[in-house]
């Protein structure tokens, strides 16, 4: 697709907003979090995952139809323990086949749960994964190709968090007094308030973005915590929605770890924003006992604030990140101008605070040297690859080719560090995932960047020319592959994904 026609489809498409969903019903916040049940993964028997249908009310009276994992929507907590063998059988009780991918997890490519593993309905998958991984706050979800973005949709993903026995944790640890996981999701609703999933062309093309966000399932829920330390465990887990978490009194607050486990040390900050499939762990001080809400810049499609295609400083019509802006402002895509999302709302218990009262200076991170690579590849994110996908749409790629199962695109040796530099062809955002692995990012749009801050990654946001670094140490065959992928569901599923071998 040539610039100027892409350009095209997007002002028209401003004719038909995707968001702006007029509706009859009002989805109160201030429900309770629900706090995810653990499941405990070692290497006994019994640890089992129904994959089945069910039933949820988001909001009042009204039933949407959903997926989850051994419940009616989302599924357990996994924990897993670095060192031990975690035996876990995945049961399909649905009428499609479906995966379960261990998102960020260091295991083999035949324990992976890429598109090659995928099995039917009552077909059980049992494999036993040797949890080789730092301790870290992880990602499970289907990972069928085609089918990724509307089965994650409807409810099958979930947490894991991994625990090393071999550090000692001085952060907040005890779950669900001051440890708590916060699933984030952006949903759409109909008139009547049930969730819905129908793709139109934007959100073809930008992913597929919801008009209600929610947390562990529930709209705009309230947490009571202690006055005191409390770590948020953050997981993106929508389709395709970036957000930029802040608190609404502006307070500081620490991240302590990202995507692939801690950080060395613990960052200040007052804002912290996350991709799709993205996790940080944060840890908020709640001792002045003033309730708060946590929101979000309502970052558009594009990714980014105001951005896009700009045009001149007169009177004439620019592409910001959220719709059509002239001089006199901006007329939104949801039919808002931008206030703040509502993610989720705090109050302080009259509970004694528990765990550590002050955060450490340094963390225990595992840091292995990469050292230079002896490689360097080049992969080129492709909006349009030619050919129409079935059930309408344009097909996408990478290296101007859409995935095939049967190709294998790259062959990795393992325990050789390399470079790989992401770019995309068109003027948009991506969110680029790796398998197999965790990285460090290099550089961005051109610019250094310090990894030591970001940490351990399996996702990178692209929005311009991006450089990680990264070394593989567990292999995949051509059976079953490792993927490299965008983490916008809905282009990955059109195409935008790849598979390679480590021998």
């Amino acid at each position: 697709m040539r610039r100027r026609k892409f350009l095209s489809l997007a002002a028209a498409s401003l004719a038909t907003p995707a968001l702006n969903i007029s509706r009859a019903w009002a989805a109160e916040p201030g429900a309770p979090l629900p706090i995810p049940e653990v499941m405990e993964i070692g290497p006994g028997a019994g640890n089992t995952l129904d994959a089945i249908r069910g039933t949820r009310e988001f909001t009042g009276g009204a039933t949407s139809e959903t997926w989850g994992y051994s419940q009616d929507y989302l599924g357990p907590l996994l924990r897993f323990r670095r060192g031990r063998t975690a035996n876990i059988s995945v049961m399909n009780r649905l009428d499609e086949p479906i995966t379960a991918h261990w998102h960020g997890m260091h295991v083999p490519g035949y324990l992976d749960g890429g598109p090659q593993l995928a099995f039917g309905p009552g077909e059980t998958w049992a494999p036993e994964l040797p949890v080789d991984h730092p301790a870290a706050t992880l990602f499970y979800h289907s990972h069928v190709h085609g089918r990724t973005g509307p089965q994650v949709y409807r409810g099958l993903a979930g947490m894991i968090v991994i625990d090393d026995p071999e550090i000692d944790d001085p952060l907040p640890h005890d779950y669900g007094v001051n440890d708590f996981p916060l699933i984030v999701q952006d949903r759409r609703f109909d008139r009547s308030g049930r969730m819905i999933y129908s793709l139109g062309m934007m959100d073809r093309m930008h992913g597929f973005q919801g008009d209600q966000i929610l947390v562990n399932g529930v709209i705009r829920p309230k947490l009571t915590v202690p006055a005191g330390l409390v770590r948020l465990r953050i997981l993106n887990a929508s389709n395709a929605r970036v957000y930029d978490f802040r608190f609404t009194d502006g307070r500081q607050f620490h991240q302590v770890a990202s995507d692939g486990g801690l950080l060395a040390r613990p960052l200040a900050m007052a804002s912290l924003q996350l991709d799709g499939a993205e996790r940080a762990e944060i840890v908020v001080e709640f001792s002045d006992r003033s309730p708060v809400s946590l929101v979000s810049r309502d970052i558009g499609m594009n990714g980014v604030m105001n951005g896009g295609m700009m045009g001149d400083r007169g009177g004439s019509m620019m592409m910001g990140d959220r719709g059509m802006m002239g001089d006199r402002g901006m007329m939104g895509m949801d039919g808002n101008s931008g206030a703040p999302l509502e993610i989720m709302s705090f109050d302080v218990g009259e509970a004694a605070p528990a765990g550590p009262t002050r955060l450490p200076t340094s963390l225990p991170s595992d840091a292995p040297a990469l050292g230079d690579p002896v490689r360097r590849r080049n992969f080129t994110l492709n909006m349009h690859t030619g050919g129409m996908m079935r059930g309408g749409g344009q097909t996408m790629g990478i290296n101007g080719a859409p995935y095939v199962m049967d190709r294998i695109d790259e062959t990795v040796r393992a325990g050789e560090t390399e470079l790989w530099r992401i770019n995309a062809d068109m003027m948009m955002r991506h969110t680029f995932h790796v398998h197999g692995t965790s990285f460090r990012v290099v550089s961005q749009n051109g610019r250094p960047v310090d990894s030591a801050q970001i940490g351990w990654k399996d996702v990178v946001r692209v929005q311009g020319p991006t450089e990680i670094l990264l070394r593989f140490d567990k292999l995949a065959s051509e059976e079953t592959p490792f993927m490299y992928h965008c983490h916008i569901l809905e282009h990955e599923d059109a195409g935008m994904m790849g598979q390679f071998t480590v021998t």
